[in-house]
């Protein structure tokens, strides 16, 4: 049986002191022991090893929000490994976010290497699939999601992609206000897992599938209760601890 999975994705927000006060604040309100979800939070680079301090001996994981795709170590100035954030304590990175790919141009190829080279180092990789509004409006959702979710399907085979989590999150949602309805979601959601079920069975019945695209304490439930929907990757919500917390709790 998939558990939940909460995901806090704090993009280029935060200061030592705004770490600290965040991470106790979720820490408090979160972190039950017994708690049926998972939560993982998703600082910038330069914030990880405080969070994995402040995280130590809690079950509130820690993830990065990007990673190069070389492995190993070498001449890649600004870059961070795979191998680097598994040293400083990392369980979880994003790969193939939409802004990521928008914004500095990331092909489905180069998600699809970032997501081997995750996996390589041992690291479990969110990967996101999502569509623009224009997309939307042209009919080309399933189209487009399963373009990328492929280009990782066909890099990695079924025993690889054990762990991988996948990540809907529709472009036209992100920072927007607007939210998927619960049908659309789940309609996405379904789609994906009848894709993963195309290279296995059980690769399907296991992965965890997220929704993300301005997940709030409000609409968090109704999303959660589709039945092909794990968990959320939460943005803006992130970085207030009552409001992710509160999130974290609709899964029950």
């Amino acid at each position: 049986m998939r558990s939940y999975l909460v995901a806090g994705n704090w993009k280029m927000h935060g200061s030592q002191a705004r770490v600290s006060e965040l991470l106790e604040g979720v820490l408090e309100s979160a972190g039950a022991a017994e708690s049926p979800v998972q939560v993982a939070v998703l600082p910038p680079f330069v914030y990880l090893a405080q969070a994995a301090q402040l995280l130590s001996g809690s079950n509130i994981a820690l993830g990065a929000q990007d990673l190069c795709e070389q492995v190993g170590e070498g001449a890649f100035t600004g870059e961070v490994s795979a191998a680097m954030l598994a040293d400083v304590g990392c369980r979880y990175v994003v790969v193939g976010h939409s802004e990521r790919r928008a914004q500095y141009g990331e092909s489905d190829e180069l998600v699809a290497a970032k997501t081997a080279a995750a996996l390589q180092a041992g690291l479990l990789p969110i990967v996101c699939v999502g569509e623009t509004d224009a997309e939307r409006e042209a009919g080309d959702t399933l189209a487009v999601v399963s373009r990328q979710l492929s280009a990782v399907l066909e890099r990695l085979g079924p025993d690889e992609l054990r762990g991988v989590v996948v990540a809907y999150e529709p472009v036209w949602a992100i920072g927007t206000g607007k939210t998927a309805t619960p049908v659309q979601a789940q309609e996405v959601h379904a789609y994906l897992r009848a894709l993963l079920a195309e290279h296995s069975e059980e690769l399907a019945a296991s992965t965890q599938l997220l929704y993300g695209g301005s997940v709030k304490a409000a609409s968090a439930a109704e999303l959660f209760a589709q039945p092909d929907i794990d968990g959320g990757l939460v943005g803006g919500a992130s970085l207030d601890a009552d409001e992710f917390s509160a999130i974290c709790r609709a899964v029950s």
